[in-house]
């Protein structure tokens, strides 16, 4: 049976209307279809090092980073930080030896060490992760930042550095975050680094022996223009008073794009 009406009588969010426009009339049936997509050469994600003035990115090693990133993710708070991840807090520093050595090894997920840029102190990682290069598409996530990290202008530079490369490098069209519909934070960090809501899979997954829904955001290359040029604006000395604090918020100066 054909798909007629619109978004909303289907059931669909109001807000997902607007992507009607993407679409042309099927010359055969009339029915819209998607737009042709030009095609674009694309590369999987490597084991490089990303520079950024806060922090650097570079491929996990376990053995150089692991007292650091036990230091930064173990502790009092540990609870708290691992909460929504796949794995819990892990026993002692070679079980989490293992897990940082099996991680290295991968190639999707593809980790990296966040890393402070003048002291190359392991601060956190993230992952390139489900890389689809025939669909250009890849997610970020199991994204860890320790003590050290969270809250700091490094922690917003990490995912410009990443998005750049993802959009700019490997000429991507879309980036995904996914995350436990449960976890406010990261569901207000998406929000904040300009990804866009779509939706939640309800009972998408049994993690540690519970039900987990997961909200799915996602940027796409139409999008990553005027976020761009936010970050880099929001990144930029000037920004930042003689505390080190913003200036403008991330947010109000995408607004003005």
């Amino acid at each position: 049976m054909p798909l007629t009406g619109t978004l909303g009588e289907l059931g669909c969010p109001q807000q997902l209307e607007q992507w009607m426009i993407l679409s042309v009339p099927d010359p055969e049936s009339g029915l819209p279809i998607g737009p042709i997509v030009p095609d674009v050469a694309t590369r999987r994600p490597a084991r490089v090092s990303l520079d950024g003035r806060f922090v650097r990115l570079r491929p996990l090693d376990a053995d150089r980073d692991l007292v650091a990133l036990w230091q930064e993710t173990h502790g009092p708070d540990q609870s708290q930080r691992w909460q929504y991840l796949l794995e819990p807090p892990f026993a002692d520093q070679a079980a989490f030896l293992d897990h940082l050595r099996r991680k290295a090894a991968s190639d999707d997920p593809l980790f990296f060490t966040i890393a402070d840029r003048l002291s190359e102190r392991a601060l956190g990682y993230a992952t390139l992760m489900r890389i689809e290069p025939a669909h250009r598409c890849v997610e970020v996530g199991h994204v860890v930042y320790g003590a050290g990290l969270q809250r700091s202008p490094g922690a917003t530079e990490a995912q410009y550095l990443l998005m750049r490369y993802v959009f700019d490098d490997l000429r991507n069209r879309r980036y995904e975050w996914k995350c436990n519909a449960l976890n406010a934070p990261s569901r207000r960090a998406a929000v904040r680094l300009g990804f866009t809501f779509e939706g939640v899979f309800r009972q998408h997954m049994i993690v540690r022996g519970r039900s987990r829904d997961t909200a799915w955001y996602a940027i796409v290359d139409s999008d990553w223009g005027a976020i761009k040029a936010a970050f880099e604006q929001w990144l930029a000395p000037a920004n930042f008073d003689a505390q080190g604090r913003q200036v403008h918020t991330l947010e109000a100066l995408r607004a003005t794009r």
